[in-house]
């Protein structure tokens, strides 16, 4: 807590800078119960952390590389697919440049960068799955729809002791996928969400609910009030809201040891949805 921008903030209003006015401003900033306590993860969550930040670089690396070489190709009228897989972007694009010598002189090495990176990604794309696999907890998560073993694993990692939150609800807002709020006097904006807390987790989240309601083909209560929600505010917005619910429904899991509840049809042509206990 000393190291946060929060009390840094508050001790330079301080006239003074010393060790001693220090300790007394933090005990000062203590006595207000304004901050709470740092939860200091746990050596595993560490490590998988550091797995699932290593196959998101060296993904991400790639997929750099593949742009790159789509623009430089774009110049000379080669105009690659949209949409090209991974394991076969190799031999599509070299074959685009086979019969000029100078440019691949130029786009070979990029190539070749790119295969190598790519090469030591299914490795821990597979190390993940099998983390995943051998959990019994993610294996539960994962029966979630659009949740998948990133996400679960993302989750767990972050999380790393569901008893560290009170209520299921704050879980969310942990991770930044609650509005947040500006009130003085008569202007009252509620703003975006907040995108406090670990970044990855929230892009997970995201990832998940926008599969729930886009890939998904199995019903849901928590699909159809998704579904209901994107037709009267818009796709992203449902889509931020679903991920906020998947978070409290992936702890309150976590924490109750239960299964994913998949609702209730539709019923007298009004369709009742419940997720989780509370009815929408």
């Amino acid at each position: 807590m000393p190291g946060s921008p929060e009390v840094k903030n508050t001790l330079d209003a301080m006239r003074n800078k010393t060790d001693r006015d220090d300790a007394r401003g933090i005990a000062q900033i203590l006595r207000t119960g304004w901050y709470s306590r740092v939860h200091i993860k746990s050596l595993h969550s560490h490590r998988v952390r550091a797995l699932l930040a290593s196959r998101k670089a060296i993904l991400a690396k790639c997929v750099d590389l593949e742009n790159e070489l789509r623009g430089l190709l774009r110049v000379f009228g080669i105009r690659l697919a949209p949409r090209v897989g991974h394991g076969s972007f190799d031999a599509q694009v070299r074959q685009t440049f086979a019969d000029d010598e100078m440019l691949s002189c130029a786009l070979v090495p990029l190539l070749d960068a790119r295969t190598v990176l790519y090469k030591t990604y299914p490795k821990l794309d597979n190390a993940v799955k099998a983390l995943t696999k051998a959990d019994p907890l993610c294996v539960r998560l994962m029966s979630i729809p659009g949740v998948g073993p990133v996400t679960a694993l993302t989750f767990k990692s972050a999380v790393d002791d569901p008893a560290r939150f009170k209520s299921s609800r704050t879980v969310a807002a942990h991770f930044g996928l609650t509005p947040k709020r500006y009130q003085s006097g008569e202007m009252d904006n509620p703003g975006h969400i907040s995108r406090a807390g670990d970044a990855d987790v929230r892009s997970a989240l995201y990832v998940a609910a926008h599969s729930l309601l886009t890939r998904n083909a199995q019903w849901s209560s928590l699909k159809g009030w998704g579904m209901r929600l994107a037709k009267t505010r818009g796709h992203r917005r449902a889509v931020i809201a679903v991920a906020r619910k998947l978070a409290v429904i992936l702890h309150r899991m976590w924490v109750d040891g239960s299964e994913f509840r998949w609702g209730a049809q539709e019923h007298c042509g009004r369709e009742r949805v419940t997720v989780r206990g509370f009815v929408h």
